[in-house]
């Protein structure tokens, strides 16, 4: 079957390319914005591109498109498939029905830690020697690729994304999944663009729940309200949990979160030693290998798999160091990864300063739901460059020179990156960590800046 994808440069639909074409289709696709890495990690799976959505592309003659998320109404190619009546599916359902109906299906959710859980739950299943398929959302240095299907394998580990699936489903996308094992991580308001408050987010979680069969498990941490509100309103499959008082604890731990003990029914099954910082991220950890217990992975291997754990990129991705001057590249954009970002990495260097670099590029940030939390959860940095566009696309419904009025002598606001690179350059000092926070690419920042230091 020829398939042809818009919306493919996109980090789910990218991912889904690399399956259907391992699932033995032909793939195509289309997008504006056809840059690396993604391009080039589908170039080389003989997947052929095209830039943006011209009507033309029918002649083509796919037999089926799968559309993307970003594709709306008054898109030209997808005006031209509705008008000649050719069939399409959205990408989510399309998995569902084609790849995952057929997989034990491990799917982790929750507002924060989706990328990383899924590539530590992943990596753990492949240095157990399980092979696992995987769509995520990044690329963990461990596994070299966000996507990988063989239908020989049965184990499935995806990415369990709450964002709507189509212009036509406006579903979460992960109640298509047919999940066995699920981790929802954690809950907030998140995506102020598709729902209106955190109750109707809640709703597309029990829904996600209710798919489950009972012979599945569920797993959840202890102490999130959001959560247990989901669980309060239906759960007909078996229950784990992680966290203070529960089946799956953090033990004795440093600081900085780079060692701690997991305790399994309250005895202790191992010490992780890594790289990592933060709770949030032991949090991660412990949840990944309830996950893998689960299927019958013993805590022994998972801890063990977890110590050679390399992280996802762009997830406190050191991106270089000049002159003792380290710069950092992450992916935080909600205020509370923001503020558990920059926790972890406090609690790494001490007393050094902390440079915190911000674009506000989410559909969240960018119409200011959460812009009065930002102060708050950049607390920890020694000085903050928020960067904001005042026209375009990304640009900022709200000004942050009023947000962050009350601390002009900490945070400085551009609407230049050129003039923000510059400066950093001025203001950087020996030993200083400069960690620059966006969900995109920030116009090339973190190579620009590096090059001037």
């Amino acid at each position: 079957m020829h398939i042809h994808i818009l919306g493919i440069c996109g980090t789910f639909m990218g991912g889904l390319a690399l399956i259907a074409r391992s699932a033995g289709h032909k793939v195509t696709g289309c997008d504006t914005g056809v840059y690396p890495p993604m391009s080039t990690q589908l170039e080389e799976q003989g997947i052929e591109l095209t830039e943006g959505f011209s009507a033309d592309q029918i002649n083509l003659n796919p037999d089926l498109y799968i559309i993307g998320n970003v594709v709306t109404r008054g898109n030209p190619l997808m005006e031209a498939i509705l008008e000649k009546n050719l069939p399409y599916v959205s990408g989510p359902q399309w998995l569902g029905d084609h790849v995952l109906r057929q997989q034990h299906v491990l799917a982790v959710a929750g507002t924060h830690g989706k990328t990383t859980t899924s590539s530590m739950l992943t990596w753990i299943l492949e240095y157990a020697g399980l092979q696992p398929n995987f769509l995520i959302g990044g690329i963990a240095s461990d596994l070299g690729i966000s996507a990988r299907f063989s239908p020989n394998h049965k184990y499935f580990v995806i990415e369990a994304d709450e964002y709507d699936t189509a212009f036509f489903d406006k579903r979460s996308k992960f109640v298509h999944y047919h999940t066995r094992t699920a981790i929802l991580n954690n809950l907030e308001y998140d995506h102020a663009d598709i729902f209106p408050d955190l109750k109707a987010i809640e709703t597309q979680f029990h829904h996600l729940v209710r798919t489950i069969p009972q012979s599945g498990t569920v797993i959840t941490p202890t102490q999130d309200d959001a959560l247990e509100r989901v669980i309060a309103r239906g759960i007909w499959s078996k229950q784990d949990h992680f966290g203070l008082n529960a089946n799956w604890q953090c033990g004795q731990r440093d600081a900085a979160g780079q060692s701690f003990e997991v305790i399994y029914q309250g005895k202790v099954v191992g010490k992780v030693n890594w790289k990592h910082t933060g709770t949030h991220n032991i949090n991660n950890a412990l949840a990944a290998i309830a996950a893998a217990k689960d299927i019958g992975v013993e805590p022994a291997k998972a801890i063990e798999a977890l110590s050679k754990f390399q992280g996802i990129r762009r997830r406190m991705e050191l991106r270089g160091v000049v002159n003792n001057i380290s710069v950092y590249d992450d992916f935080a954009h909600h205020p509370t990864a923001i503020a558990t970002t920059l926790d972890g990495l406090r609690k790494r260097v001490g007393s050094a300063r902390i440079i915190g670099v911000l674009e506000p590029r989410s559909n969240t940030m960018k119409l200011g739901t959460m812009a009065a939390r930002l102060p708050e959860a950049l607390a920890q940095a020694d000085l903050v460059f928020c960067y904001g566009e005042t026209q375009g696309k990304h640009a900022l419904g709200w000004k942050p020179e009023e947000v962050f009025g009350t601390q002009a002598d900490k945070v400085k606001t551009f609407h230049d990156i050129e003039l923000l690179k510059q400066a950093l350059v001025e203001i950087a000092q020996t030993g200083d960590h400069i960690i620059i926070m966006s969900n995109g690419s920030f116009g090339g920042l973190h190579d620009k800046l590096l090059k001037a230091l």
